[in-house]
């Protein structure tokens, strides 16, 4: 199976005045198409930086990051934008739906930048909300959603354009234990049919829904459950 995301002696530098802080330092990992990862670690220990690089928000100081066999080092902010686009769907904690459009209409939206037309968009928005199980929920607007049901909308979002990798990060942050499950096993769900994920989670009985799981502390990467041992 091949790789969709392969990071190599990633370092990450910020300059802060005349003080620099390493946030990552020669982190080298590979997911394949069809994984589900969880990322843990704990406040400050690199992981949230490691996920802005994945999503092409960041980038890094060293090392090389291939996304789909792309080398996403090499490109310009609109290639970054459009790979962004078309190889990833991202869900977030906040859900970051738009308050006053409809569920299908915040579904569509990664498709009205990839150039589809309205009739395109409105049939693979549809498909992504029943794939989601929220047929009959398109024309509600997020005010009129339950927190579990505002994030199917989001996750539809993240699956519409049929990305290489949906990137979800602390997703049931604003979830009670319940609707955490729910969501979990969907995700479960998704993975099971093909679908690349890479979670962030500080939560461990989150991160057993995932096959792998890889631990970061002070900018490094200490464990990865595929070995089963301490790296």
């Amino acid at each position: 199976m091949s790789d969709v995301i392969s990071l190599a002696d990633i370092r990450r530098v910020f300059t802060m005045g005349d003080q620099q802080f390493e946030a990552l330092k020669g982190v080298s990992y590979s997911v394949a198409a069809g994984e589900f990862v969880a990322i843990m670690g704990a406040s400050g220990s690199g992981k949230s930086t490691c996920m802005n690089i994945l999503g092409c928000l960041d980038r890094p100081t060293s090392g090389q990051y291939l996304l789909d066999g792309l080398d996403v080092g090499v490109m310009n902010s609109n290639q970054l934008a459009d790979i962004r686009n078309r190889k990833l769907g991202f869900v977030l904690q906040g859900f970051n739906l738009l308050a006053r459009t409809a569920a299908v209409e915040n579904v569509e939206l990664p498709l009205v930048y990839a150039g589809f037309n309205s009739r395109e968009r409105r049939q693979k928005a549809l498909m992504a909300i029943e794939q989601v199980g929220l047929a009959g929920k398109e024309n509600n607007h997020p005010s009129q959603l339950s927190g579990g049901q505002q994030q199917r909308v989001a996750i539809a979002r993240a699956l519409v354009n049929s990305p290489a990798v949906i990137l979800a990060d602390e997703p049931t942050g604003n979830l009670d234990s319940t609707t955490t499950g729910e969501i979990m096993s969907l995700f479960t769900t998704l993975n099971r049919q093909g679908i690349t994920i890479i979670m962030v989670t500080h939560e461990h009985d989150v991160a057993a829904y995932a096959g792998r799981q890889i631990t970061f502390k002070d900018g490094k990467i200490i464990s990865d459950s595929q070995t089963g041992q301490l790296v």
